[in-house]
Order: structure tokens, then C-alpha cells, then sequence
């Protein structure tokens, strides 16, 4: 019932409806240090190869495909998408994708679709449903490459929502996608203007970031790539020291090993003893104090410390983030890290190792100088990606016809040989 009034809906609009297609927000070319208009421009995207189709029609054949138990083809998939044309069909595709996730052919959604899909989600101000499938990737089968997080990433940032970048940021943590430069950028710049509103964390919104900028912090043998990493330790030490180290590395490409906050001062004790230039920067270090004493004694009860934001998951997950007698041994440790902390930050004080520049701010000029030359390669390989593609399209599409003419050929010597027999 919900599928043929979705295909209804469509065929209603595709048959009445006349097109409007909103402008870009002005703010998106506000910031000429963050991705330029060359990367984000859409034209070497919208001049591949067209393929008109009505969505009526699409969304029907998947309807009656669905209905008889039969795989939609990942083509049907990527024509659907391609042929979006207003910001009431990013609904219906959400639904689609939804559907096709959940079907036999759920593996072959084709890389070119979760692309596109992102592009029309930009271009028909619904990005909200752009994150919705990327959170929700499992549901949705939304995996994009890394030019496809930037592009995402870029516009959120564009606009100043820096938390919903950051969240943008946790995708790309979770699918360890941080091998570009330009991916590591976006995502520190992202990170520090979050930072520097001081925001209210919950203990999962804490383990998250504290995640992303560990991770990506490693990306970056620098003062900014230390800050990120000392203060991601941190975020991801204070979550261990409440919920246990289960609740820290499950479902989370991190290490399983307790210690986060000894990780966190490691990372102090080696700018210390470093030679060069290496910093930390002030705020950073303010920010892992703050961390450290709004920690409970280890008398208190972790567990009981802070629950916000944390999902009832099931009797399973609540077992799993159970506090045991190790977590509780190391969550003990704790006046002797706040020491250690005290008697480092006096070092590297000392040492002049504590940089005055702001953590936002070092992400700032890391993107005023860097970001530019960080595109050329990216650009280049998008346009071979765009082009191989297309190619696979081809192919896709060209073995789609054998195929059909096949069953055509098929259907036309069965009932020959019906009529044949009844003519006997």
C-alpha cells in the first residue's frame, strides 16, 4: 500500500508539478580559504551522459519488482536518483534507497548513486536527509568516498553548523576515511570551531569526538596534530573512566587496551622530549584540565556520574558497558593522572612548548595555507573517478539490453512452440 501511493505520488507530480529549483545560499561562497567554487562546481558532474526517465514510471517497475520477491536492478537505483528534480522526490529516493537496502541486490548500490545522491541533497537544500541516510548508513546503504564527504562536510561548515559537520566528521572516523589531506583539513577545522563554542557534550557525543580527533589527529605530526590527539585521549579517557573501556571502543575503530588518560599524557611527556617545534597548544591543555576535574573520585559510582545521552540499548549493551574491577582500578588512578598532568603542563611551560595560538585558530591557517594546494589532486582524481564511472555505467547498461533482448528472444520461442502445439 505505502509503495503504490509512493509511485502515485510521483506519477501525480512528474504529471502536474512544474519544476523549481532553489538558488545556492550566498553564504556558501562566503569563505574563499574553505573548498573552492572549482571543487565544488557541479559541471563536470551534470555533463555526464543524460538519461532521461520518468520517475512515475521507475517508481512503479520497483513497486511491481518488490511485489513478485525479485531484485530491482542497482541501474533502476542510480536512474532514480539521477533524475531528482525537486526537494519533494528527495523524500520519495529516501524511501527507494531504503527499499533497495533491504533487498536482495542491497551490496550493488553503485558508488556514482551515493554520490549523486549527496549532490541532489545539496542541491535541493536537504541535507538534513543527506546526514539522516549517512547516520543511518546501515539502513540506507550510504557510503561515499572521501571528495563526497568533503563536499558535505564544506557546505555545513559554509554555514557555520559545525555541529552537524562534526557529525559529517564521525562518518569519516567510522569508515577511517582520512587519507586525504583536504578530508584531514575539513575535519580538524570542523572540529576546533565546534570546540571553541564550548559546547554542552553528552558522554556519547564525547566518545565521538574525542574518537575523530584522535584519529584524525594522526594524520598530523605537528602542534595541531598532537593537540588533537592529546585532547582526544582525553575525551575518550573521561568516557572510560565513566562507562568502562567497553563503552569506549565498542562499535568505534580504536584500540581496546584501558588507559586513555595515561595515553593522553604520553602524548605530553613526548612533545617534552621532543627536539623541534612541536607544541601543545594552551587551550587544549585547558580544555583536558577542565576534562580531568570534572572527573568523580574513584569512590563514586561511574556508572551513576553522568547517563546522559547515553541510548538504552538492551540487556546485551547495559552488560557489555558493565564497570569491572580493572575499569574500576583504573578509574583509580586518577589523582595520580591529575598530578602527572600538573607536573607536565609545568614542563612543557617551561620548556616554552605551550603554543598561545588557539587550537581553532591553528586550524584556521592550517586551512588558509594548506587547503588550496590539497585540491589539485583530489579534483584530478575525482574527474578519473567521474570518467571510470561512467564507463562501468556503460557496460551496466549495455548488458541490461542483452539481457532483455535475451528474454525477449526466450519469450518469443516459447509461445511459438505454444502455438505450435496447439496447432497439433
Amino acid at each position: 500500500m505505502v509503495s503504490s501511493n509512493m509511485a502515485a505520488s510521483v506519477l501525480k507530480r512528474c504529471a502536474t508539478a512544474a519544476v523549481k529549483v532553489k538558488s545556492l545560499s550566498p553564504s556558501l561562497s562566503a569563505r574563499r580559504w574553505l573548498l573552492s567554487a572549482a571543487y565544488t562546481d557541479t559541471k563536470m558532474w551534470e555533463a555526464r551522459e543524460k538519461d532521461p526517465q520518468n520517475l512515475a514510471v521507475l517508481a512503479n517497475t520497483m513497486d511491481r519488482t518488490y511485489d513478485r520477491n525479485l531484485p530491482v536492478s542497482s541501474l533502476i537505483m542510480s536512474r532514480f536518483v539521477d533524475n531528482i528534480s525537486s526537494r519533494e522526490e528527495i523524500d520519495q529516493a529516501e524511501y527507494y534507497l531504503y527499499k533497495f537496502r533491504h533487498s536482495p541486490n542491497c551490496w550493488y548500490l553503485r558508488d556514482w548513486t551515493i554520490h549523486g545522491w549527496i549532490r541532489q541533497c545539496l542541491k535541493y537544500g536537504a541535507r538534513d536527509k543527506a546526514l539522516h541516510t549517512l547516520k543511518n548508513k546501515i539502513q540506507y546503504g550510504i557510503f561515499p568516498d572521501d571528495f563526497t564527504f568533503n563536499l558535505l562536510m564544506d557546505s555545513f561548515i559554509k554555514d557555520g553548523d559545525f555541529k552537524s559537520a562534526c557529525s559529517v566528521v564521525e562518518e569519516v572516523m567510522l569508515q577511517e576515511a582520512f587519507d586525504l589531506p583536504s578530508t584531514q583539513i575539513l575535519s580538524l577545522y570542523a572540529l576546533g570551531s565546534y570546540l571553541a563554542t564550548r559546547p554542552q557534550l553528552t558522554v556519547s557525543e564525547e566518545r565521538a569526538l574525542g574518537a575523530s580527533l584522535l584519529i584524525c589527529g594522526q594524520k598530523q605530526d605537528n602542534t595541531i596534530g598532537l593537540s588533537a590527539q592529546l585532547l582526544g585521549n582525553a575525551f575518550l579517557g573521561k568516557v572510560e573512566n565513566l562507562k568502562g573501556i567497553h563503552a569506549v571502543f565498542k562499535g568505534m575503530p580504536l584500540f581496546w587496551g584501558r588507559g586513555y588518560l595515561g595515553r593522553a599524557l604520553a602524548i605530553m611527556e613526548r612533545v617534552a622530549a621532543a627536539s623541534g617545534d612541536v607544541k601543545l597548544s594552551k587551550d587544549t591543555l585547558g580544555y583536558v584540565n577542565d576534562l580531568l576535574h570534572d572527573l568523580p573520585l574513584s569512590d563514586s559510582s561511574p556508572e551513576e556520574s553522568d547517563s546522559s545521552g547515553e541510548e538504552s540499548g538492551g540487556e546485551e549493551d547495559k552488560k557489555e558497558d558493565t564497570v569491572d574491577e580493572d575499569d574500576q582500578a583504573e578509574a583509580a588512578k586518577l589523582p595520580e593522572y591529575v598530578k602527572k598532568f600538573k607536573e607536565l603542563s609545568s614542563q612543557l611551560e617551561s620548556q616554552g612548548k605551550v603554543e598561545s595560538t588557539s587550537f581553532q585558530d591553528l586550524v584556521t591557517a592550517l586551512a588558509q595555507q594548506n587547503l588550496a594546494a590539497a585540491e589539485t589532486p583530489d579534483l584530478k582524481q575525482y574527474e578519473s573517478r567521474v570518467q571510470a564511472w561512467e564507463a562501468e555505467k556503460r557496460q551496466l547498461i549495455q548488458r541490461e539490453k542483452e539481457m532483455r533482448e535475451k528474454a525477449e528472444q526466450e519469450k518469443q520461442e516459447r509461445l511459438a512452440a505454444m502455438a505450435a502445439a496447439q496447432q497439433v
